[in-house]
């Protein structure tokens, strides 16, 4: 897909999160993907944006509705920008540390699993999501 660097009236708007935990067993950084049938990709809780919505809130919204839990928002994480069915898009994220929740499947997504860093980026199908979990890995090195 070619690269699209600015925004215009049709911009498709969308954000997400790189929802991440420390492992129950071992303490390791896990990051959360979701799977969804009908692309049947692995990829990071993402969504368009409602009208008038802040980018994180609706980051953090769609990180409920896809994988069922709350989260804390950290950093601003790179923003994507690409063509989505000929049209450009851009996405706002944030890293977001899995705080409560549970997940149960629907329509849009019907599994997720919780990966380590590399499991993570072996598993998703865009090479482009593979950038965000670097840049969630370079923010745990700074700190």
């Amino acid at each position: 897909m070619t690269p699209v660097t600015q925004t215009n009236d049709t911009t498709v708007r969308a954000a997400g999160c790189v929802l991440w935990r420390r492992s129950p067993v071992g303490g390791l950084l896990e990051v959360c993907l979701v799977h969804r049938p009908k692309y049947d990709d692995w990829s990071h809780p993402k969504g368009k944006l409602k009208r008038g919505e802040e980018p994180l809130s609706g980051a953090l919204r769609e990180v409920t509705e896809e994988t069922g839990y709350t989260a804390a928002p950290g950093a601003e994480l790179p923003t994507l920008h690409y063509l989505a069915n000929g049209r450009p898009k851009q996405v706002r994220y944030w890293a977001a540390q899995a705080v409560d929740g549970h997940f149960d499947p629907n329509h849009e997504v019907d599994r997720i699993l919780w990966l380590s860093t590399p499991e993570a980026r072996d598993r998703l199908t865009q090479p482009r999501d593979r950038d965000l979990v670097d840049a969630l890995v370079r923010q745990f090195e700074h700190t």
